[in-house]
C-alpha cells in the first residue's frame, strides 16, 4: 500500500539520484517478516509503484528489483552511491554500511528524510491505514461507534 510517506521517500530519491534502484520485497520475504497486517501481492505492489513513478514522470530513471532480504544488492554491489531512508529505517542503512565496509566497499551516503506525519502528529504507516485510523494521505478517519 503506497502512502504519503512512501511517496515522500521516492520523491527524495528521484530528487538526488539520476538512476533510482528500488528494492521491492518479494511475497516470500514479506511472509517471513510477519507483518501485523495484510500485505498486497508483489505484483499488485509493483503495479501501484510503477503507476506512481510513471505519474511522476520518472519511469525512464528507475529499476525495480525483487529483494529477499533486508539489504538487497546494495550489500555487495559497489555501484550504489547513496540510500534514501526514513528516520525509522536509518539504523538499517548504518548496518548496511558496516556490512559493505567488511566487504571492502565504500559506504553509501545515507539520506534520511523525516517521518511524514498524519493529522494527529503521529507517523503515517501502513499498519495505521489498515487499522482504519488514517487514510493514505494521513487524514484521520472516524472510528466506528
Amino acid at each position: 500500500m503506497l502512502h504519503k510517506g512512501h511517496k515522500a521517500l521516492l520523491r527524495k530519491a528521484f530528487e538526488v539520484g539520476d538512476l533510482v534502484v528500488i528494492g521491492l520485497t518479494t511475497d516470500e520475504f514479506v511472509a517471513e517478516m510477519g507483518k501485523p497486517h495484510e500485505v498486497a501481492s508483489y505484483r499488485e505492489r509493483l503495479e501501484e509503484l510503477l503507476a506512481f513513478i510513471c505519474d511522476e514522470g520518472n519511469l525512464h530513471r528507475v529499476e525495480v528489483i525483487a529483494i529477499n532480504d533486508p539489504f538487497g544488492p546494495a550489500i555487495w554491489d559497489g555501484g550504489f552511491e547513496a540510500i534514501v531512508v526514513s528516520e525509522e529505517t536509518a539504523p538499517r542503512a548504518e548496518q548496511l554500511n558496516a556490512l559493505r565496509a567488511r566487504k571492502g566497499l565504500r559506504p553509501l551516503e545515507v539520506i534520511v528524510i523525516p517521518m511524514v506525519l498524519a493529522e494527529d502528529g503521529k507517523p503515517i504507516s501502513t499498519t495505521r491505514i489498515r487499522a482504519g485510523e488514517i487514510d493514505r494521505e494521513g487524514r484521520l478517519l472516524k472510528q466506528p461507534s
